[in-house]
């Protein structure tokens, strides 16, 4: 039973039992009967102002209550002209203005923290209560290279990328870097906090990648320029001196001029290879900027296809070539993107002993280039991109750190790996519209 209910019950039991004990007492005297009726008329209508006094607070509190459970911090009362009352509505009031204030601050904070989120150049990843991932801003999607609708409630391990699982081996309250495709580097960090009384992680994640590679071109190319330059400043006046040599030939005895010819060529031959050696390397660092502009990428890789098909010597490849119906273009410096596929479709080809096959795929997405030759080790993979590193006995690893360098400048992503079927696939991606 409510409290007003009791108030009425009480009050008309009480107004009751007085109107019959006023009949039963005055019942002849007619004067004494109609004056305590007077009275009782009179002590109901001060009761029901004093119901009225007394439960109009009550109605306030249940409206203030409806209100704040409504989460609705604009309902406000008027004073009612009553002290008690109107102590109660100030109060009220005041606390209402209050929570208006810090809920509006909490807005505008919660809206500024996801700007800031979304805006931030670091990838950050958050999990639930049960470690899956919660959510994730536009960085990290990059990173991840999926889709946050993709990623929301999937576990850190089950995502089909290579930072899935040095993430999820990562501790709590730690830093760690790590390397990806050979050369991404990632700063990751690892921190929770406390939301509704449970602890809740989140992971941050920054590129270091472009960093990296400035210190480490600025290192190897200040070490290739002094090599360069104390190469061509001894190159030159030796190979006029042998020159020269070789022209002495003629007052040698017959018997002897086969062998001197033979060496003083050899040596000079070999004094070209090493200036060509060095000017492959002075190649890297003097590959100037990109000037894109918008190509078709078919024609291109048609036609450095097509080219490289007259390269492979005796070997026995079988071509694949997998184009979209409509042109793709991309803004891009032909003649360098040029050079990457040459030397990507020269690895493949060289991968390839004897008999074995080449698939060329174009979509919108990028390039694939597979083939069936001999797969990567896995302890090569963090290798593949260092600056000069070649798999290859013979090997210079020119082609691939200019490969790399071009595509970075670009800002095309890639990647090279052998799949589970045993295919190399070198993969370049191109920028999202």
């Amino acid at each position: 039973m409510t409290l007003k209910a009791k108030y009425i019950l009480f009050i008309t039991l009480i107004h009751l039992a007085a109107l019959v004990m006023s009949f039963l007492i005055f019942d002849e005297q007619k004067q004494w009967f109609i004056l305590s009726e007077a009275v009782l008329l009179i002590s109901l209508y001060f009761s029901i102002r004093l119901y009225r006094d007394l439960v109009q607070p009550l109605g306030l509190l249940s409206q203030g209550m409806d209100a704040l459970q409504d989460q609705d911090f604009n309902v406000k009362f008027q004073p009612t002209g009553q002290y008690e009352t109107d102590k109660l509505i100030r109060v009220y009031n005041q606390m209402i203005d209050r929570l208006r204030e810090e809920r509006t601050a909490q807005v505008q904070q919660h809206f500024f923290l996801d700007k800031l989120i979304s805006t931030s150049p670091v990838g950050i990843i958050i999990l639930d209560f049960d470690g899956n991932v919660s959510s994730v801003n536009p960085r990290a999607e990059q990173f991840l290279e999926m889709p946050e609708k993709a990623i929301k409630g999937q576990p850190l391990r089950s995502l089909p990328t290579e930072l899935a699982a040095p993430l999820e081996a990562l501790p709590s309250d730690s830093s760690q870097t790590i390397q990806i495709n050979g050369f991404q580097t990632f700063k990751c960090h690892k921190a929770h906090f406390i939301d509704r009384g449970f602890a809740h992680y989140f992971i941050t994640l920054e590129e270091l990648t472009a960093e990296k590679l400035r210190i480490e071109k600025q290192a190897y190319g200040k070490v290739i320029r002094m090599m360069a330059h104390e190469v061509n400043n001894s190159v030159g006046p030796i190979n006029s001196i042998l020159d020269s040599i070789l022209i002495y030939e003629k007052h040698l005895p017959e018997s002897e001029r086969t062998l001197y010819h033979e060496v003083v060529t050899t040596a000079r031959d070999r004094n070209q290879r090493l200036n060509s050696f060095m000017r492959n390397f002075a190649d890297v660092i003097r590959l100037p900027d990109p000037q894109p502009t918008i190509q078709e990428v078919q024609p291109l890789l048609k036609q450095v296809v097509t080219l490289m098909k007259y390269q492979t010597g005796e070997r026995q490849i079988e071509w694949q070539e997998i184009y979209p119906e409509q042109p793709i273009r991309v803004a891009m410096q032909k003649d360098q993107i040029e050079q990457v596929l040459i030397n990507v479709i020269k690895n493949a080809i060289e991968a390839i002993e004897t008999t074995g096959r080449i698939i060329i795929e174009l979509d919108y997405s990028g390039i694939r280039i597979r083939d069936n030759g001999a797969g990567l080790p896995p302890e090569f993979n963090q290798e593949l991109f260092a600056p000069f590193y070649s798999t290859k006995a013979d090997g210079q690893g020119v082609g691939l750190t200019l490969t790399r360098e071009i595509l970075i400048n670009h800002d095309f992503s890639f990647s090279l790996r052998t799949d589970a079927q045993g295919l190399t696939v070198f993969s370049i991606g191109f920028p999202k519209a």
